[in-house]
């Protein structure tokens, strides 16, 4: 069995975020880069028929995914500081139902360890969370806060921002002793998919925790890119 092959379903999250969108520009968009990622040239794109939904990955040829039997889950990072809509301690409830949500896609495979220390057979999974916008003809990254960005999502309904507001979500998954890089994956939420329901922070935790899921799928997917 693939030990970093998380639930399939996970995928199907994209589906259930992306509404119909009337935005084939963001399809045509370069791909952002925060500088979060070790190595964004070695990323191909993903066949998707959502068009608010971008995904990216990369992993790496000649390794056997069999051969690692724990893992190591860096706290999540979220590109939030607190302000006057958001608070230190919604930030961090974010942060903690997030990395919930990682260990709990981990432990529902049942044959692979969460553990704390690098060693043999020990891979390391690293989740970062970062807001974004669309405008003139790239996406531009690191340019709003995420939680910010859902907090603020009426306006952009609304229409009194016309830039088009996004969500990244960046993993890489590394050798915990060596520091190989063995797969990345880079997943975008652009346009009518990323406005939440209420633009709460509860709404953008229900939201994110889809779409890291999604992106630890496509870091951790085995299937060598090639590249």
């Amino acid at each position: 069995m693939r030990k970093f092959h998380f639930v399939a379903a996970s995928l199907s999250a994209a589906v259930l975020l992306a509404a119909c969108s009337n935005t084939p520009k963001l399809a045509s968009e370069p791909m952002p880069r925060s500088g979060f990622l070790p190595n964004y040239s070695v990323l191909v794109p993903m066949a998707t028929s959502q068009s608010d939904v971008r995904i990216w990955r990369y992993r790496v040829s000649g390794v056997n995914p069999s051969a690692y039997t724990a893992v190591i889950l860096d706290p999540i990072y979220l590109n939030q500081s607190a302000t006057k809509e958001v608070s230190a301690e919604a930030i961090s409830q974010a942060q903690i139902t997030l990395q919930d949500s990682m260990v709990a896609a981990v432990n529902s495979r049942g044959n692979i360890r969460i553990v704390n220390a690098p060693g043999p057979g020990v891979a390391r999974i690293t989740v970062g969370i970062t807001g974004a916008e669309s405008q003139a003809d790239s996406l531009q990254p690191w340019n709003f806060t995420p939680i910010g960005l859902a907090a603020n999502a009426a306006a952009y309904a609304g229409g009194v921002n016309s830039k088009t507001p996004a969500l990244l979500v960046e993993s890489k998954i590394t050798d915990s002793q060596s520091k190989e890089l063995l797969g990345e994956g880079l997943v975008t939420i652009q346009g009518e998919s990323f406005r939440t329901g209420s633009g709460s922070v509860n709404s953008f935790i229900e939201m994110a925790k889809k779409v890291v899921l999604v992106a630890m799928e496509t870091s951790t997917n085995p299937t060598p890119t090639g590249r």
